[in-house]
């Protein structure tokens, strides 16, 4: 399998919650509508809990890090020539720009990075 990690910043002009709440009720049935046509095999979110949360303020202090990201998204495909193809076809690039220009509603594109990799499952 290959994935996409996608750690998103939101734009400045948005708070927390509305990026999250448009992120998961707007962008996400957007995903899944174009899922089949890039081939996407799974889509998962991960929404950062509140700045305040305890728990995670331990975590990030005790590596002396802050909290980087509102957000990380996941997306697999069963390999590099089936990412290839999602976007070789018309249908394909268009669904891409459709993705794209409505990240650029809600994400702050040039401090969120995205990469993709091979999963080497250790557990699980």
């Amino acid at each position: 399998m290959i994935k996409l990690t996608f750690c998103l910043h939101r734009l400045p002009s948005l708070s927390r919650d509305a990026f999250q709440r448009y992120w998961r009720e707007q962008h996400a049935p957007l995903v899944a509508r174009h899922a089949s046509t890039l081939r996407i095999r799974r889509y998962v979110q991960m929404h950062s809990l509140p700045e305040g949360d305890p728990v995670n303020g331990g975590l990030r202090a005790s590596r002396g890090a802050p909290q980087d990201y509102d957000g990380v998204a996941e997306l697999w495909w069963d390999d590099l020539d089936d990412l290839a193809a999602a976007t070789a076809s018309e249908a394909g690039r268009a669904a891409s720009l459709a993705l794209l220009e409505d990240e650029r509603r809600f994400i702050d594109l040039a401090r969120s990075p995205l990469w993709l990799g091979r999963e080497h499952v250790v557990i699980g």
